[in-house]
């Protein structure tokens, strides 16, 4: 393609071979785990009492104690998505609510279960002894702990690991078969050839790192969750993604605007209860939002045929990431480079990096409870 004024914001790309549907079997299965949003607020803990806020509350901490103790066994970032899926999958269907004759587990016993369990799947697999080391250092909040075979805490968390197994197994019907987003994002990327471009690699990382904070995994499967962040991504860099043998982008990756963008919403949500940077008027982040109403007068046999989605004529351009650019940008500049490896993921140290070089969705300091679980 010649670059020119009319497709200068168009990036330039090696035709590749078109990515295949999923699998219906694959989609059948992750069908499972899909809820409503009004399934989501009447989960076993909010029927028992809990408030709404405060299950999403626990479930933030569970998942912030799970990435904390992964970067200190140093456990790629893929691992740490299984994870956080196994975690919030289980309190689906388990409540964290005390009541007569019902004892819940702790959500750090439950997000150190599931990481264990993670490890094992994604063949990441670390010592017990260091899994319950890095547990009780995180939970004391004390990375020079010393914790070893002669205390007691360290028998409590690896009892608690290995009883809990089994409970984290049978919530979870066995189904261990979780597709992360990160390499499909990767692959969409690449078939744009646009995955050496460092803005929208990086965004598209950090919006996936902090989905885990939020309850996607459990709204959207993991093929809309990486287009969404391919399109928050592309936003903040302001690229249009090409058409291609006449498709929107989002229908040649199979997926549905209106997912991606209530997607984007649910995260938007969350980036905008962060306060601006230092000489920011508004949050960086605010731009992210869109609309989720599409216009229906636009529709076309194929975007009917494929989930409702339109398709905007020839005269308004490509609905790529950057259609909206003008309403702000996407996620944070200045994130880390990364050095991303589609097998192994990017370790969790380097996805540290990463959060330390935006503002990080999850709140700061809390982490863990102090003594909580210290007996």
């Amino acid at each position: 393609m010649v670059p020119t004024a009319a497709n200068a914001g168009v990036p330039q790309y090696t035709p590749h071979e078109r990515p295949r549907p999923p699998p219906p079997a694959v989609e059948a299965e992750e069908a499972q785990w899909i809820f409503t949003e009004e399934e989501l607020e009447q989960t076993p803990s909010i029927l028992d009492g809990m408030s709404i806020a405060e299950e999403r509350h626990l479930r933030q901490k569970g998942i912030n104690f799970l990435q904390q103790v992964g970067m200190m066994l140093k456990l790629p970032m893929t691992t740490l998505s299984t994870a956080a899926v196994f975690f919030n999958r289980f309190l689906v269907r388990n409540s964290l609510q005390a009541r007569p004759g019902y004892k819940p587990l702790h959500h750090y016993q439950i997000a150190a279960t599931a990481l264990f369990l993670a490890t094992k799947v994604e063949e990441q697999c670390r010592k017990m002894k260091e899994i319950v080391v890095a547990c009780v250092r995180v939970a004391l909040k004390d990375p020079n702990k010393l914790v070893d075979e002669q205390t007691k805490d360290f028998w409590k968390w690896r009892d608690t690991i290995l009883y809990s197994e089994d409970i984290l197994l049978e919530s979870l019907c066995f189904d261990l078969s979780v597709e992360a987003p990160h390499q499909i994002m990767y692959r969409m990327l690449t078939y744009y050839g646009i995955q050496h471009n460092k803005r929208v690699r990086n965004a598209a990382w950090a919006f996936l790192m902090d989905s885990l904070n939020t309850l996607l995994c459990l709204q959207f499967n993991a093929r809309t969750i990486a287009a969404a962040s391919v399109y928050c991504g592309a936003r903040m860099a302001d690229i249009k993604l090409p058409h291609v043998d006449g498709m929107p982008w989002w229908e040649t990756q199979y997926v549905k605007l209106r997912d991606i963008r209530k997607a984007c919403n649910i995260m938007a949500d969350l980036y905008e209860n962060l306060p601006p940077k230092e000489g920011e008027e508004r949050n960086m982040y605010s731009g992210l939002r869109s609309p989720e109403e599409i216009d229906m007068s636009f529709q076309t046999p194929r975007s009917l045929a494929n989930g409702d989605v339109p398709v905007l004529p020839a005269s308004q351009g490509s609905v790529g990431a950057a259609a909206e650019a003008s309403n702000g940008t996407g996620v944070a500049n200045g994130t880390a480079e990364m050095n991303m490896d589609v097998d192994g993921g990017t370790n969790a140290a380097n996805s540290a990096n990463v959060a330390n070089g935006q503002q990080n969705a999850t709140p700061a300091g809390d982490g863990s409870e102090e003594g909580e679980l210290s007996g």
